[in-house]
């Protein structure tokens, strides 16, 4: 059986909720909760109680009904898979790459890069989070600027397929994730500009992820502010850098990032993350858009900041 993060498991743990209960294997998560690598201690990373401040409420809209479905007379864009040569693995790597309706080489674009979570691959954002209709049916409305959205493979192994579930507790899985950096920095992006008709600095270039790809887009993103201006972590999970590591130079993020966006839901055993990088910046005085829904760990979130965060991006 081939794990995914939209498949329903033995023991009715969907891929999404199993993603949830891995999330504190990453070398930072451990040095934040200290503690051997286990199910057990994955679960108690995602049962953590929830306490809510007064800010943690909704700061935009919900969207409309069936925003995330393919609408009649919508345009869609086209899915296709790119391939790339990396240095951090040593082989090729395949990406999906969504050119919006109209899509043109004569035309640059803004180019948002999606980063899915522990228990998925380069289909999650398609595939169960339904992120091309949510593109389609802005870019149609008017809501968001046509861009070109590239959701690699966040796991830079040479073998960087899912792991079955018992394999997926283990500190090789977790290290492809922190190997994503340079895979991304070095080599994706070079190769995707060198393909694509896109828009090569920062400020029309976008970093967002869900669960370990939020902590993964927070981590990169807030590290490297010259090469993305709009950072979104949806969700995102313990492998999120402590505050020290994140936010090493708060001016720089002051001066150079555009938007940063932050979101989780109020039923999310997680959120204790995002509350944390939320405050943090606040004491810091670094300008960001919290929004707290009313979902769990789940796509219902996932497709909601999406409709959110790309309708802000590249204005």
């Amino acid at each position: 059986m081939t794990f995914r993060s939209f498949d329903l498991l033995p023991g009715a743990l969907s891929g999404a909720l199993l993603s949830a209960l891995l999330l504190g294997l990453a070398p930072t998560a451990q040095a934040q909760d200290a503690g051997p690598v286990t199910p057990d201690a994955a679960r108690a990373n995602f049962a953590r109680p929830i306490v809510l401040a007064a800010d943690d409420v909704r700061s935009t809209p919900p969207p409309p009904q069936g925003f995330d479905e393919a609408r009649p007379g919508v345009a869609p864009g086209r899915v296709e898979t790119f391939s790339y040569e990396s240095g951090v693995t040593g082989g090729r790597r395949q990406a999906l790459v969504y050119l919006p309706a109209g899509y043109t080489r004569e035309r640059r674009y803004p180019v948002l890069y999606l980063l899915h979570g522990i228990g998925g691959n380069q289909h999650e954002w398609t595939g169960y989070v339904r992120a091309n209709a949510v593109l389609d049916n802005l870019i149609a409305d008017g809501k968001a600027v046509p861009m070109i959205v590239v959701m690699p493979n966040g796991r830079a192994l040479p073998d960087d397929s899912v792991p079955p579930p018992d394999r997926v507790f283990t500190e090789a899985n977790a290290a492809g994730f922190a190997k994503f950096e340079r895979d991304l920095l070095d080599f994706l992006i070079p190769a995707v500009e060198a393909a694509y008709p896109v828009r090569a600095d920062a400020r029309h270039r976008a970093l967002a992820g869900l669960s370990m790809g939020g902590g993964q887009a927070l981590n990169i993103g807030l590290g490297h502010p010259e090469t993305f201006a709009w950072i979104g972590g949806f969700s995102s999970a313990p492998n999120t850098r402590p505050t020290a590591e994140l936010i090493p130079d708060a001016g720089a993020l002051r001066r150079d990032l555009a938007l940063l966006y932050l979101s989780c839901g109020n039923r999310d055993g997680l959120i204790s993350v995002s509350q944390r990088v939320h405050r943090d910046l606040l004491r810091q005085g670094v300008p960001h858009q919290w929004n707290v829904d009313a979902s769990g760990h789940d796509r219902e979130s996932w497709s909601d900041n999406l409709y959110q965060f790309s309708q802000r991006l590249f204005r």
